[in-house]
């Protein structure tokens, strides 16, 4: 299946490691021109063509600067991909996070990406229209204890991809997000506390990177046309799971 993605200008935030690493060799897989935005140096892995930004998402100008650097060498911008993001405290109760602690896990996940959307747009219209996908999670349907931060900030994003979608439409830039359960990658072998070993031996199962790429491909590509404003989960069917027990 043809994506359409080929020449396609895409800005992917957070693509140092994890999902943002696999998306950033996924759209270059289809042939699309590929700028990331990072806190990380540009890494040795990092192919010649990929431009870098070393940046905070939370810092609006450091997004502006990545945003329009990158219209300004591809000549536009047609997709944003918000990968970047903090786990924030885990395993803390609620009443023990603290107001620091929260507001950085929000301001990270949450203002990050409105952030990035918010400069994308302004390249996007020039250009009749664009795509911006969204990494959240299922924790924001869902809550896991120890996670209060967390899981409200990934709420927030759900519904910012609505509302965004809602802004947007007339000017045909679609907003949507992808909602994935546990992924392997650096964040959450740390997170979990896992060895070399990974996630080997787990009574869960858990993605790949590759595989939320591939979602996020899709969404950001002309084949997804009519879907605006939704949230795809990706989760091995946790949330269709009653817990009657039956």
């Amino acid at each position: 299946m043809d994506l359409e993605l080929k020449d396609r200008a895409v800005l992917v935030t957070g693509g140092a490691s994890g999902i943002g690493r696999a998306t950033v060799a996924a759209f270059r897989g289809e042939g699309a021109r590929v700028a990331v935005i990072d806190r990380a140096p540009r890494p040795a892995w990092a192919p010649d063509d990929v431009l870098w930004h070393q940046g905070d998402i939370t810092e609006e100008a450091a997004v502006a600067q990545a945003v329009g650097r990158t219209a300004g060498r591809f000549g536009g911008l047609d997709v944003a991909i918000g990968c970047a993001g903090v786990s924030g405290p885990m395993g803390e109760h609620a009443v023990h996070t603290s107001r620091e602690d929260f507001a950085h896990t929000v301001d990270v996940n949450l203002t990050g990406q409105f952030l990035l959307a918010k400069h994308a747009a302004g390249f996007m219209r020039r250009n009749g229209g664009g795509a911006i996908v969204m990494v959240a999670s299922d924790s924001g349907f869902v809550a896991a204890p120890g996670m209060v931060a967390y899981c409200a900030s990934k709420g927030g994003v759900l519904m910012l991809a609505k509302a965004l979608a809602v802004d947007l439409d007339q000017e045909r830039i679609r907003v949507n997000c992808v909602c994935p359960s546990v992924v392997d990658t650096p964040m959450s072998r740390a997170d979990l506390g896992l060895d070399e070993e990974g996630f080997d031996g787990q009574p869960y199962q858990v993605h790949r990177p590759e595989d939320i790429a591939r979602s996020i491909l899709f969404l950001a590509s002309p084949a997804s046309a009519g879907i605006n404003g939704t949230a795809q989960v990706i989760d091995f069917g946790g949330l269709a799971r009653s817990t009657f027990p039956a």
